[in-house]
């Protein structure tokens, strides 16, 4: 079995999971429905009143990176499940670094997530967005997949290294919600306290939300460069500690 396969094989495995797996598909769209929904029609007359403009047209870019964060980094979910089911021991067995392992997994979460993106933002053209039309819109698709990448390999990460099912949700909800809340994803960042602006400088959130916002509704706050860097640079992080966790484990 080469390295090829062992990548394949991985990431058609969490393909089909999520393809069969209807309820997960349904609770997955829920949650962003819900925040576009009651946030987007709640707050919209008082942000249009402040001088913001159109809340549909800030909030949709940040509530499709939401779906693609929560997807992606749950994902890791799945490592625990095949630590006590088997599957993972079979997996290290094959005659491949460990990386490759890692980078499979990352990659079928990945896909997920970008899926998972597509459906939220098909949601949010029903309720009223309407993203710009221009060459900065094939953008957001790389920056969607750089995204997915990078907090999946975060959430593989983490879940090697956690043996109990019933505590990841409560690790990942922890890391999440601040990683989230503090991206500029409900709220613009310009204007911001000092140390809160430290804050979302340093979340690596906040460039994939910044990012797709400036490609579809060029309402960006970092260049669209940086925000592409800086993914990059913690995707590799995340991967190469991915897979130095998983160097360590013995399935």
């Amino acid at each position: 079995m080469n390295t090829f396969s062992v990548i394949y094989i991985l990431w058609l495995r969490q393909l089909k999971r999520y393809v069969r797996s209807r309820a997960r598909m349904l609770s997955s769209a829920a949650q962003p429905l819900l925040f576009l929904v009651a946030l987007g029609f709640g707050f919209g007359p008082i942000y249009a009143k402040a001088g913001g403009g159109n809340y549909i047209e800030f909030l949709a870019p940040g509530i499709i990176t939401m779906s693609m964060l929560f997807t992606a980094m749950f994902g890791g979910i799945e490592v625990i499940w095949d630590k006590q089911f088997g599957f993972l021991k079979e997996t290290l067995v094959a005659p491949v670094p460990r990386v490759v392992i890692m980078i499979g997994r990352t990659l079928g979460g990945a896909t997920v997530a970008v899926i998972q993106g597509i459906v939220v933002f098909l949601m949010t053209l029903v309720v009223g967005f309407r993203p710009e039309l221009g060459p900065a819109l094939i953008i957001a698709p790389v920056i969607g997949i750089l995204f997915s990448i990078t907090f999946t390999a975060l959430g593989t990460a983490i879940a090697s290294k956690v043996d109990d099912m019933q505590a990841f949700p409560l690790v990942m909800n922890f890391i999440i919600m601040p990683l989230f809340f503090l991206s500029g994803a409900l709220f613009p960042l310009d204007g911001l306290p000092g140390a809160l602006r430290v804050v979302t400088q340093v979340n690596p959130v906040s460039y994939g939300v910044d990012g797709i916002r400036d490609a579809l509704v060029h309402l960006g706050h970092f260049p669209i460069s940086l925000d592409i860097a800086v993914l990059g640079c913690v995707a590799l992080l995340f991967i190469a500690a991915g897979a130095y966790f998983f160097e360590r484990i013995e399935g």
